[in-house]
């Protein structure tokens, strides 16, 4: 009896070595996105996501509560609704983005990789998505990559 409890607590102690080994490594690795604007677990975030973490295009990612708050609050805004994985949001906000920031206008930007549930509950059925809300309901919305100009109109259309 004595032999199996020495076993059993050996058993024990390598388990819970291998977790910690474990979990430094997962630390090395994600370290510096352990606090990233997902409030997400690094390693529960879709790869493509990660590697948008540093990318300035996208920098302003709004959360599903936060949406909510605003859409009730009816508020006026510009809301990009994008994938992480999708080949044409990869190549249009690269262009929006700097559009924006040179109109001096904000775009939020909600990830659907992410927040899956968001493609229901915001009736998106393309992505990239450019929505206008006016008083918390949607106005009008691009789909799709569009040209810079087509960008540029839509925002100017409703710029204050």
């Amino acid at each position: 009896m004595k032999k199996l409890s020495i076993y059993l607590g050996l058993v024990i102690v390598l388990f819970g070595a291998l977790y910690y080994v474990n979990h430094q490594s997962s630390q090395a690795k994600y370290g510096k996105y352990a606090n990233n604007v997902y409030g997400i677990a690094p390693d529960k975030l879709n790869p493509e996501t990660l590697k948008q973490l540093d990318d300035p295009n996208y920098q302003n990612i709004i959360l599903p509560d936060a949406l909510d708050k605003k859409i009730a609050a009816k508020e006026d805004f510009f809301l990009y609704y994008f994938a992480s994985t999708c080949v044409h949001c990869k190549a249009t906000t690269p262009v929006l983005m700097p559009i924006a920031k040179s109109l001096n206008t904000d775009i939020k930007q909600f990830n659907l990789e992410e927040f899956k549930n968001g493609w229901q509950q915001y009736n998106i059925q393309f992505t990239p998505t450019l929505i206008y809300y006016k008083g918390g309901k949607e106005a009008e919305r691009l789909e799709g990559e569009q040209t810079a100009d087509a960008f540029k109109a839509f925002l100017t259309k409703y710029k204050k």
